[in-house]
């Protein structure tokens, strides 16, 4: 018996045989534990702050309802790489890990890493971003083309139909980002009196100071510029970022995470298009739970969060709601 323990152990070392690589599952002295990675676009950006805290929430107060352990590792690029993306897909799925949810940055780099975790028996889910080629069993987030349908919208009310604007779209090859803008552009198509002045739809990375540059440099460079559409948070994840007096040009931007209300409070941005990120956290792990656990998966692999227009009228009550989900995330650990 105990030359088979010791060829079961060395099997176990080698890769050849592992319960977590199986299973998804680790035993914990008789109780399974669950290890589920995130992998957001960037580590720092509020989007995924928010939705790695939800995650958390979600692993303390699931866990006992599935009858196992959970455990989040979010392990998201400092600089924006979908490269970096795969080779953490690949790395946590090597590891045995159950399951993983990614916002993903390019998806033609990352179907094919979501595939191969797949084979390897880990669930995939993507949220916020999707790879809709991959295997992956589900996405979870916005409706993008709505997304940015209104956002457009937001942005001609406050022009009144009429001026020129331009667009801040972060990265070319983020599929949630050519959604938001192309359902823009329909929207747009209802208001010929609003324009995008010529070659202004700027491609950034996905993170604050390139943001904040292009828009005091093309400003400055167009002040004719009646309004701007930030497809997502970037330029508002930094404090007085905006080179004009408040109402003088028109904004709106994507997401409402708690950095970006107080330049709603301020009347810097009119309006912003809300998403619960905290709650795209939650839902992903119950997802992930429901598929490793129950192996049930939904029956519409498109799952959409709801869009929540914030403004002078209830930007004190979504300040409210953040306090409380972070708060519950506070009181969770």
């Amino acid at each position: 018996m105990k030359i088979w323990r010791l060829i079961g152990t060395a099997l176990v070392i080698l890769g050849i045989c592992s319960p977590s690589a199986t299973t998804g599952m680790l035993q914990q002295g008789g109780s399974k534990k669950i290890i589920i990675g995130m992998i957001g676009k960037i580590e720092a950006n509020p989007v995924f702050q928010a939705a790695y805290a939800g995650a958390r929430v979600a692993a303390r107060e699931l866990g006992p309802k599935y009858n196992v352990e959970v455990e989040i590792e979010y392990q998201s690029p400092r600089v924006q790489s979908a490269r970096e993306q795969a080779e953490t897909i690949d790395r946590l799925s090597r590891s045995g890990v159950a399951g993983i949810a990614i916002s993903v940055s390019d998806a033609s780099v990352l179907a094919p890493a979501i595939d191969r975790a797949i084979g390897l028996g880990t669930e995939v889910l993507c949220f916020d971003s999707d790879a809709p080629l991959s295997k992956r069993f589900a996405y979870y987030g916005p409706n993008d083309l709505d997304f940015g349908r209104q956002l457009a919208k937001e942005l001609a009310e406050e022009l009144k139909g009429k001026g020129t604007i331009a667009v801040l779209a972060g990265t070319r090859t983020a599929l949630n980002l050519q959604r938001r803008l192309q359902g823009m552009r329909e929207e747009l198509k209802q208001y010929p009196g609003i324009t995008i002045m010529p070659n202004g739809i700027f491609n950034h990375l996905e993170e604050a100071q390139s943001a904040v540059d292009i828009v005091k440099r093309v400003q400055k460079e167009n002040p004719g510029i009646n309004g701007w559409a930030f497809i997502g948070s970037w330029p508002l994840q930094m404090k007085n970022s905006l080179p004009w007096e408040p109402g003088t040009v028109k904004a709106v931007a994507g997401n409402a995470v708690p950095v970006e209300l107080a330049f709603v409070e301020s009347g810097h941005v009119q309006a912003l298009v809300g998403v619960n990120c905290f709650q795209m956290g939650y839902r992903s792990v119950e997802l992930l739970l429901d598929k490793i656990v129950k192996h049930q998966k939904p029956v519409d692999p498109l799952l959409y969060t709801p869009l929540t227009p914030v403004d002078q009228s209830n930007v004190k009550e979504w300040t409210l709601n953040w306090r409380k989900w972070l708060l519950k995330e506070a009181l969770s650990k």
